[in-house]
């Protein structure tokens, strides 16, 4: 059983969708038991970091994610989801994450437009890693974000450029992100999760 995580913000269904199209059956729940026995966990999001932190904290799901990353399980960050698993946010105030990915969340505090808003072109940092098999440098993903992720950038596998790098998919190790919309980013979003769920089956 491989779980969605519902703890009041995320796009739930369609994420659910974008994997039922690969072929990898998810269930959407927030319940300890259901999460701690599942074989992996996708944690979406939409909206801002202080409010999404705080919600995992009121559902007990915050040391849970922990704990299971610890142990082995894999664990993808969509969107917000992807920042939520960073050492801290600086949105509106200074906010803690999970500290799975050591780095931080910043306004993208750019001449260009905010929130950055649709397509842009993947460039590769290390095109050697599995969830690229799929893609191609230069194929096209589709964002929605005004912050970004800021770090020493050895987890990040592809970035796009909008007047400065976006970390678009990273990973450490089980931990996986993904700061575009891969459900809505058409054949090359499908690629890479057909690419993620060769990686945890």
């Amino acid at each position: 059983m491989h779980v969605i995580l519902d703890y009041g913000l995320g796009n739930l269904n369609s994420v659910q969708k974008g994997f039922e199209r690969v072929g990898l059956d998810t269930v959407i729940t927030d319940d300890l038991a259901q999460i701690r026995n599942s074989k992996s966990i996708i944690l979406p999001g939409v909206g801002a970091f202080r409010d999404a932190i705080n919600l995992l904290r009121e559902k007990d799901m915050f040391d849970v994610i922990i704990n299971e990353a610890k142990k082995g399980k894999p664990i993808l960050g969509i969107c917000l989801g992807m920042q939520l698993l960073y050492d801290k946010s600086h949105e509106y105030g200074v906010y803690e994450g999970l500290g799975l990915i050591q780095g931080e969340i910043k306004m993208m505090d750019i001449s260009l437009k905010v929130p950055h808003m649709g397509w842009n072109s993947l460039i590769f940092d290390r095109p050697e890693d599995p969830l690229l098999k799929y893609i191609a440098e230069g194929d096209y993903v589709y964002y929605v974000h005004s912050y970004y992720a800021h770090s020493d950038n050895k987890e990040v596998i592809a970035h796009s450029n909008y007047e400065i790098d976006i970390p678009g998919i990273i990973r450490n190790e089980n931990v996986y992100g993904i700061q575009f919309h891969p459900e809505k980013s058409g054949l090359v979003g499908h690629n890479i999760l057909i690419a993620y769920k060769e990686l945890i089956i």
